[in-house]
This record gives structure tokens, sequence and C-alpha cells, in this order.
């Protein structure tokens, strides 16, 4: 193989394996720990660990969000509100010239217990505001989301098993924060969070897939 084709495939992978990593969430001190916010607060472990605790977040105006590069790895966190997420993802993904199967987005999920992970492919938005969002600017549903389970807050409702959740009801619990006996758990989701994510990297999405599903 010549010299100038080694550039060219070294080049190329550069391209190609760059991954867009976006935490869903609110923007703001009066959403921070809320259970809507998991997104950001996996992303954020992950932006700390893979930079060795020093992550550089700046501001980008351009893309609607907070963002961190360390290496190949783009981590964002939206500034508009969960149900403008969208236009944030497709801003930067368009920005870094990065493919939608390159883009994973970390969201908070009601049909998961607590401290639950698991990672999909593609599907519906599942009643998610943030992936409604991302799913109509992206014009595809084909993009890695990594479900981080928030539970339902049946503790709140007694022993009704309702599926069919009332909105207000839905509303209130995703914008509460989590109590001093769910911090256990919270703990264990933000780590299990980030390792998945990290595996993802290292060893591939199938493999993540494989041992947190």
């Amino acid at each position: 193989m010549g010299f100038m084709c080694l550039i060219r495939c070294y080049l190329a992978s550069l391209i190609f394996s760059m991954k867009l990593i976006v935490g869903l969430g609110n923007p703001g001190e009066k959403y921070a720990y809320t259970r809507h916010n998991a997104g950001f607060l996996v992303v954020e472990k992950v932006a700390r660990e893979l930079a060795s605790g020093q992550p550089n977040w700046k501001r980008y105006a351009a893309g609607n969000a907070d963002a961190a590069r360390v290496g190949d790895v783009v981590l964002a966190k939206p500034v508009s509100f969960m149900n403008a997420s969208g236009v944030a993802v497709v801003r930067l993904a368009s920005y870094y010239k990065i493919p939608t199967d390159d883009i994973w987005i970390v969201h908070d999920d009601m049909d998961l217990p607590l401290g639950k992970i698991r990672i999909r492919v593609k599907g519906s938005s599942a009643g998610h505001h943030g992936i409604e969002s991302v799913m109509r600017e992206l014009k595809t549903d084909k993009f890695i989301r990594f479900r981080l389970g928030i539970g339902k807050g049946m503790e709140a409702r007694g022993d009704i098993q309702d599926k069919n959740l009332h909105r207000r009801f839905v509303i209130d619990f995703v914008l509460s924060k989590f109590s001093h006996r769910e911090v256990g758990q919270l703990k264990h989701l933000v780590k299990y969070g980030s390792e998945a994510i990290q595996i993802g990297l290292k060893e591939g999405i199938d493999t993540a897939m494989n041992r947190f599903n």
C-alpha cells in the first residue's frame, strides 16, 4: 500500500470515526438535577473522564449548545429547552460534518426503572419531546439513543399501575428533583451510563448493547 493511500485512509478514518454525543435536558439552575436532566449528568461525567477531569466546555451560539471536544468525540448540552433539542443536534452535526449514524443521544426514560440503561439504534420517540425534536430536525429515527431509566414515580401515586399517566403528572414528575433516598440509584445511573458510552466508543455500539441491554 502506497504512502499517499495510507494518508488518505488515515484522514478518512478521522472523518468517519468522529462522534457527536448529546445529552438532553433543560438549561439553567432551576432544572439542574431534575429527572429530565439525566442526559446532562451522564454527558458531563463522560466529558470529565475522557478529558481526565478538565473538559473545555464552550458556548457555541450558532449551535445552540455548550460543547466540549475531546479528540474525535464532541460532547454537547443544548442550551435551548428540551422541546427544541433537535436544533442544536442538527447544527452541531453540520458544523463538525458528523453523519447521523454517528450521533448518540443520551436521555431520560420514564418507561425504565430508575438506574436501568438501555441502548437503542432507532425507533419511535415514545412520547419524549426531546427525541421528537431530534427526529424532526434530522428527518430520521436512525440515531443511537442511550435511554436512562428515571422510573414512573409510582410511589407518588400509591399502588396505581396506570400506564396512561396524566400529562400533568408526567410533566411534574420529569421536572422533579431526585429524592435523598434515590441518590444511590442516581449515582449508579450516571456511572453506568458513562461506562456504556465509553464502551461504545472503544469497543463498538454492539458490544455496549450486549453488555447493558
